[in-house]
């Protein structure tokens, strides 16, 4: 399993959000005076809001001082169970198992490496570096498995794995203790998965990001509705010292890539909400977004579809694309705000303006807005020999396709003339054509604009920019 299927495991990834308790609410009182009420028999058939012996507002007896025992553990997961079908309206078929481990071991567990003896994952990894080099967010100084390794290992606090039908909570102290919304968001994945399936994985890093919209938004979503009634409506489990917050450092222009369905999705499900209820929730997961347009403006979903993007081959004998399927990937508008964000060709401070609600960040910027397909198609020495010699040595053709001819230039102004130029400090060698000479993005560049549509050519030197794609 690769990381470029950004759906293979759910994760939760940090989130800080603040926690509270209470008193235990009586689920049938009307009035505070009726708190002195009898817990209710357990019912005769499994229903919402009660699972393996609890109900979704029943008091546990759950200390985690001292770690969380097996009796603990079996009490915080069925309730919040309980809980996670009160909130989403919707029933658990099975039971979930959940594991707490230490993030040593999880980082042992190398859940997401390619295997290098595995021929079609190694060409994957390189066809995916370009794909990332593509979006100058991952240079030739790194790989973008190495980057993913830092970034999961210190940031992921949980997952479920459809493949195994569990859930696994990551622990940062000796003792191992559980955060109460990790395990609701993981919660929530099993459902989903219980419910809808989770096992496929779209064919592009877009398609993965606009799919995670749904899913990650809807368990973000409802791990937010779960701490909201924390404290006016349910007692709750307090959170461990540090819950929510990351361990290490990582590339924060990759992490902001990826978290798009984190910071996005939330207000995407809470728009279909608003607009049928759970029940357009639910039919989601049958016609999910499709590009992480439809994630950053819920409005453009489920008609803004995205533009179908072809690239035709016009390498010489000294190129070929690679022999992967899909030939190229489409990025999506979500990765080109990462890529101006990283390099400063947009106001940075605007990710954390507007945010909306349940946003985390705002994703939307002059010249990444109107964006209407794309697909990068990475390209090889033909020579097997060279290749191997020199793992640099690559190429790749870039096409984007925009709404309108104003967008399709502000996007070309703003590639062109902030971010190559000023920013990585590019230099003209012939008309539309540029070279950065040192660091690990230099390469040549040809960025040329058709109407709607604009072409990136990138060659290790000017004189093969033709030799990867004849203009």
């Amino acid at each position: 399993m690769n990381r470029s299927r950004l759906a293979a495991v759910f994760s939760a990834f940090f989130l800080v959000v603040a926690g509270c308790a209470a008193p235990v609410a009586n689920p049938n009182a009307t009035t505070d005076a009726e708190d002195d009420w009898s817990w209710p028999e357990d019912p005769p058939t499994d229903r919402l809001g009660w699972e393996n012996g609890y109900w979704y507002n029943e008091s546990i007896d759950v200390d985690q001082s001292d770690g969380l025992n097996a009796s603990e553990r079996a009490a915080f997961v069925n309730r919040t169970m309980a809980r996670v079908e009160v909130i989403r309206e919707l029933g658990f078929t099975d039971s979930v198992p959940v594991e707490v481990i230490s993030r040593a071991e999880y980082r042992n567990r190398s859940l997401f490496g390619n295997d290098s003896e595995n021929e079609s994952e190694t060409v994957h990894a390189d066809w995916n570096d370009q794909v990332w080099e593509s979006i100058l967010l991952v240079g030739e100084d790194r790989t973008i498995d190495e980057v993913f390794d830092e970034l999961y290992g210190g940031a992921v606090l949980g997952y479920y794995s459809p493949s195994e039908d569990r859930i696994v909570l990551i622990s940062d102290g000796d003792d191992p203790v559980v955060d109460r919304q990790t395990l609701a968001h993981e919660l929530v994945h099993a459902l989903q998965d219980q419910q809808f399936g989770l096992d496929d994985s779209p064919p592009t890093q877009d398609r993965q990001l606009a799919r995670n919209g749904l899913v990650e938004g809807d368990a973000r979503y409802v791990d937010r509705l779960y701490e909201e009634r924390c404290g006016d409506d349910w007692e709750c489990v307090g959170r461990p010292s540090g819950a929510g917050s990351s361990s290490g450092s990582f590339d924060y222009p990759v992490f902001l890539t990826i978290y798009t369905p984190y910071s996005e999705g939330p207000t995407f499900v809470s728009s279909l909400r608003e607009r049928g209820g759970w029940g357009a929730v639910d039919d989601a997961y049958a016609s999910p977004p499709v590009s992480t347009e439809q994630i950053i403006h819920p409005e453009t979903y489920p008609d803004e579809r995205p533009v179908e993007v072809t690239i035709e081959d016009r390498s010489s004998a000294e190129w070929v694309r690679y022999d992967h399927d899909p030939v190229g990937d489409t990025v999506g508008e979500a990765s080109i705000f990462a890529m101006f964000w990283k390099h400063r060709a947009i106001d940075q401070t605007d990710l954390n303006r507007n945010t909306g609600r349940y946003s985390a960040y705002n994703y939307s910027a002059g010249p990444s807005r109107g964006w209407a397909g794309d697909l990068v198609v990475p390209y090889r020495p033909a020579s097997d020999e060279e290749a191997t010699a020199n793992p640099n040595r690559r190429a790749y053709v870039w096409r984007t396709t925009w709404d309108t001819e104003a967008d399709a230039s502000k996007f070309e102004t703003t590639y062109v003339k902030t971010m190559l130029q000023l920013r990585l400090g590019a230099k003209r060698a012939a008309p539309n054509t540029y070279v950065i000479e040192d660091g690990p993005f230099a390469d040549a560049y040809r960025v040329t604009r058709r109407g709607e549509t604009v072409t990136i050519v990138n060659a290790p030197s000017v004189d093969e920019l033709d030799d990867v794609h004849a203009d």
